[in-house]
């Protein structure tokens, strides 16, 4: 069975304030994005039962793969029922540490992918904290369509930006940007902005307004990336942003941008901004 972790991005990104237990409360709108990873699994009798034989192809990730969150995801299904022998396959498109959620999809994916699979008929209600427990951002994922996210990003609702008609230009400078660092470096937000109300204006409204409050440290340290969102609106985006710590820049346009250019070992994405994967 093979199923395709999708990216987000993020319009807007408030945190707020540090918590007792060391995670931030933030407030940011997750928006899915068509571009995924490939993610597949098998039962396998060859393979002795429990056993789960797990191999990664396309863009490298950095650690050691015992420490995936697909196996992690595993684990967590594994806690429910007896598994059979297994083989997955991740192919990664997605690229890593820059923001986009990459990790975190395949993880919830895995535990989508084993529900069908297995036919363990999971509910919604129990798939979100074992989601939750993998990774802040890993309940989105299970949502395909855009939420509202609170609390340390696991506390989801619904929210509707209309990008209807417009075109997402996602650039990626391969600049790694830790998010511990980002956050341990924050100057926190003095207001409470209603982010899911800002984003009920027009589009061209947003700059200035919809901001992702990461992007301040992360410009300054590195401003290469600062850079591409200053180029995206020089270029005729309607709003430009950072998705999450970085280092991935966005550019919403009303309509599919042409020409543009950005340095050859960048990676760019032009696609049609769709509110459901």
């Amino acid at each position: 069975m093979l199923i395709f972790p999708y990216a987000k991005i993020n319009l807007g990104l408030q945190v707020l304030r540090k918590r007792p237990d060391g995670y931030h409360d933030i407030r940011s709108v997750l928006f899915p994005i068509p571009l995924h990873d490939a993610l597949e699994a098998v039962v396998d009798d060859s393979v002795p039962r429990g056993e789960v034989r797990f191999a990664r192809t396309g863009i490298p990730v950095p650690g050691d793969p015992a420490s995936d969150l697909c196996l992690k995801a595993v684990e967590q299904v594994r806690k429910l029922r007896e598994l059979p022998g297994l083989r997955m396959h991740l192919h990664k498109a997605i690229p890593t540490g820059a923001g986009l959620g990459g990790g975190s999809s395949d993880g919830a994916h895995t535990l989508l992918l084993l529900n069908d699979l297995l036919n363990i008929q999971i509910p919604r209600a129990q798939l979100h904290p074992m989601a939750a427990e993998l990774g802040s951002d890993c309940p989105f994922f299970l949502e395909h369509a855009p939420q509202l996210a609170e609390g340390r990003g696991e506390v989801l609702s619904p929210a509707e930006p209309n990008l209807s008609g417009h075109w997402l230009v996602l650039v990626n400078p391969g600049i790694h940007v830790p998010t511990a660092e980002v956050y341990g470096n924050l100057q926190l937000r003095s207001e409470d902005a209603d982010l899911r109300e800002l984003l009920t204006a027009p589009i061209t409204s947003w700059q200035g307004t919809v901001v992702n409050d990461m992007e301040e440290y992360v410009f300054a340290k590195h401003p290469a990336i600062g850079a591409i969102k200053e180029e995206l609106l020089a270029k005729g985006a309607s709003y430009a942003a950072m998705s999450g710590s970085g280092s991935s820049v966005f550019g919403v346009f009303s309509k599919k941008p042409v020409g543009l250019r950005f340095a050859k070992e960048y990676g760019m994405w032009v696609f049609p901004a769709l509110n459901r994967r």
